[in-house]
């Protein structure tokens, strides 16, 4: 059924608002360049544990391609869990601590030149004025060598002992990350480098990709990173969906989709900040998304709030507001929401054009979650000071919208799944360096 909605793309004309407002098509020169050779190692550390301080978590684990490279789920289990996407549980031997606190987001198009800010909360920003030219929370800890900022974005979750670290003191990646030894000798990423270069099928690869190493240069972590990003980017690039023929003139949608693209282009405003041949603006908005989970809070705070762009900027101004995601590949990436609060896509679009009323009716039982044991999962949801501050923060007026609109702007969204790159040029390696096991 839904194969078949995507490919309606004949006969009926765009609606005027629509016509005008309709983004650029993508094109190469969107994209950095990427060396296949270089994807290809990349491809390999990423489908590989050895990067985890207990050697039994991947960056596959929580973006998978059976889950539009997310992982299916709210909010994750990472160290402490067994299993992949819905099906992951806990560990009953080394349960986790928590949950992961954000949804794990998709990775589609993240090598175009445009995303120069990641994570829900921004906290990884290209900036030219800093020594590494980006700004992240190590501040002048940072060091120089990362290749871009999808680069950078892998430093966080190996130092996460709740995604994959390890907890404190298990491993020697998880020891360093608690005594705070980052970079440097000794520090995790150097441990970590030192695992991947005793593996020699690992070390012929960086040499003939990396002359500097062939010339004796040791691996570095920056070195490991920039193979992950270059596999990122050429494994999810996504610019085949039935809505890029639209955008390049090939064709033109029908039906409920047609209506959909109208609506989005049109009266209901979600082109406003899903602009642009991404469908982000890249910016921060304050949306009313229930906050489920445990927040993001350090160990020693008692909450479980989730202010998101403020905890980056401090800007009280700030507060609850979340980064747009592109909406490629959006029908493949449920649950959506930063802490991944509804698992259908017509719920969540529902919430989005009336927050305040969808924040105050809000149904738990649409997030997907794993039963962790002692996890108080809607603690601001029934914290009714909290639920007014995520609802006084909300930045736009409800948009009245009936069943059949909602229907036609999911109609329309699934015009945004690009089949070929939802599965991935190269796929899932049959094995691994490491021989540590592949989670497929």
């Amino acid at each position: 059924m839904r194969r078949s909605l995507l490919m309606l793309m004949l006969c009926m004309p765009l609606g005027t608002a629509a016509a005008a407002d309709l983004p650029p098509p993508v094109t190469d020169a969107m994209f950095a360049p990427v060396d296949e050779a270089e994807a290809r190692l990349g491809w390999q550390l990423f489908w590989d544990p050895v990067l985890s301080g207990n050697r039994n978590i991947s960056c596959a684990t929580c973006h998978h391609p059976d889950f539009g490279t997310g992982d299916g789920v709210s909010l994750a289990l990472g160290e402490g869990g067994i299993g992949l996407g819905p099906d992951r549980r806990v560990d009953p031997e080394n349960p986790p601590e928590q949950r992961i606190p954000r949804n794990a987001p998709a990775l589609f198009n993240l090598g175009a030149r445009e995303f120069t800010v990641l994570f829900h909360d921004g906290r990884i920003e290209v900036d030219e004025t800093r020594p590494s030219g980006l700004r992240t929370p190590l501040e002048d800890e940072m060091t120089g060598g990362f290749a871009n900022i999808l680069s950078a974005q892998t430093m966080f979750p190996v130092l996460s002992q709740d995604e994959m670290a390890g907890h404190y003191s298990e491993n020697e990646v998880s020891l360093a990350v608690r005594m705070g030894r980052i970079t440097g000798e000794g520090g995790a990423w150097d441990r970590i480098s030192q695992r991947v270069a005793a593996i020699d099928a690992y070390r012929t690869q960086f040499e003939t990709v990396y002359p500097e190493i062939g010339a004796r240069r040791a691996i570095a972590f920056t070195d490991i990173s920039n193979a992950i990003a270059a596999f990122i980017a050429f494994e999810w690039r996504s610019d085949k969906a039935p809505f890029d023929a639209v955008l390049r003139g090939e064709a033109e949608p029908t039906g409920a989709a047609a209506k959909g693209l109208d609506l989005f282009y049109g009266e209901a405003g979600c082109a406003t900040c899903h602009a642009g041949p991404f469908l982000t603006d890249h910016g921060f908005h304050a949306m009313g998304q229930p906050q489920i989970g445990p927040g993001k809070a350090e160990r020693f705070e008692a909450h479980a709030r989730d202010i998101g762009r403020m905890r980056v900027t401090g800007d009280p101004a700030d507060a609850y507001k979340f980064r747009t995601p592109s909406l490629r590949n959006v029908a493949l990436t449920a649950p959506y929401g930063h802490a991944g609060a509804f698992g259908e896509l017509d719920a969540f679009l529902r919430h989005h054009v009336d927050p305040v009323a969808g924040l105050a009716a809000y149904d738990p039982g649409q997030a997907v979650l794993a039963t962790l044991q002692g996890a108080t999962d809607f603690a601001v949801l029934n914290d009714a000071d909290e639920r007014t501050a995520i609802a006084d923060a909300v930045e736009i007026e409800p948009v009245p919208l009936a069943d059949a609109d909602i229907a036609a702007l999911v109609a329309f969204l699934e015009t945004l799944t690009d089949e070929a790159a939802a599965k991935g040029r190269f796929g899932i390696p049959d094995a691994v360096p490491s021989g540590l096991e592949v989670e497929r």
